[in-house]
């Protein structure tokens, strides 16, 4: 016995179900009429940043994509003793990457041969998944006006400012109807306790993406968004101080009385980069159990 995944159960039933009066439809009007129905990234060449471990919400991400069928290329974080090359390895290795490719977004050269070996391995992008931040600890702490000029570059120039070199470089290489996700946070607007530096970096972030949504939708329909994903414990927000009272703060007040988890964010991610999301760009999706309405 063989055994069908869901998106194979519903072809056959809409291949037995779909008929009209005098004909059935061929098989490929109905495979077309299934693929526009469900999200399926399947063909579709995504490069996922930012992974670090299994709290990562890139390793939400990654896995939905890859439910949905999408080809996936992973980048890591080089460091003198790999120690993120093998655990990012072992761990995306069930989702069977076709590129796994080292990523200093600090190190320009780097970001260059990320996208030679996408053009001579995969010939174009798809979609380009951005999970990249950091600010060293100190910077998150105490009064703001205490960030010091090196946090603030550092903070900014990984958060924010490298979402726009590798569109830059992925420019040429996108598809037509490609796609760009970055993770935001509600501290790009609203005064958090101990989000500091961060928060203004995920603020120019999303103006980035504004900005980069003008420039690459009129000639491909290239469309960037972000998704503002509620408080979720990973090694990035361990560095947050009280990030656990955060968390509560929105299992208590979020209108559906929980935080979110990597697999929704995932989920959001998935649908932003398929084509059911065609007419959505330049915008934030906020996943957060809803509690960014509340006024108190």
């Amino acid at each position: 016995m063989f055994k069908l995944n869901i998106l194979s159960y519903l072809k056959i039933i809409v291949y037995f179900a779909v008929i009209r009066k005098d004909r059935y439809f061929y098989i490929g009007e109905y495979i077309e009429i299934v693929n526009k129905m469900l999200l399926n990234l399947t063909g579709k060449k995504i490069l996922v940043t930012g992974i670090a471990n299994n709290r990562s919400i890139a390793w939400g991400i990654a896995q939905q994509l890859s439910k949905a069928g999408a080809e996936l290329g992973i980048t890591y974080l080089p460091d003198d003793k790999g120690r993120f090359e093998s655990k990012v390895r072992e761990l995306t290795k069930p989702l069977n990457p076709s590129l796994f490719l080292p990523l200093d977004v600090q190190n320009p050269a780097q970001i260059e041969e990320i996208f030679q070996n996408i053009k001579n391995n995969w010939g174009q992008i798809d979609g380009l998944v951005h999970c990249l931040a950091f600010a060293g600890r100190d910077e998150l702490i105490g009064d703001y006006s205490a960030t010091t000029s090196e946090g603030f570059d550092r903070a900014l120039n990984i958060s924010a400012y490298s979402l726009a070199p590798l569109c830059k470089a992925a420019k040429p290489l996108f598809s037509d109807g490609a796609g760009v996700v970055s993770l935001t946070y509600l501290g790009s607007e609203r005064a958090i306790p101990n989000y500091n530096v961060m928060g203004v970096a995920k603020a120019a972030l999303e103006a980035s993406v504004r900005y980069l949504s003008a420039e690459l939708g009129p000639e491909k329909q290239v469309r960037v968004n972000a998704i503002s994903a509620g408080p979720i414990r990973t090694l990035a927000s361990s560095a947050i101080g009280g990030i656990l009272d955060m968390i509560h703060n929105v299992e208590e007040k979020a209108p559906l009385r929980r935080t979110v988890t990597q697999t929704e964010v995932g989920n959001t991610a998935a649908f932003l980069l398929s084509d059911l999301s065609s007419g959505i760009s330049g915008q934030t999706i906020y996943v957060d159990a809803g509690y960014c309405i509340n006024g108190m």
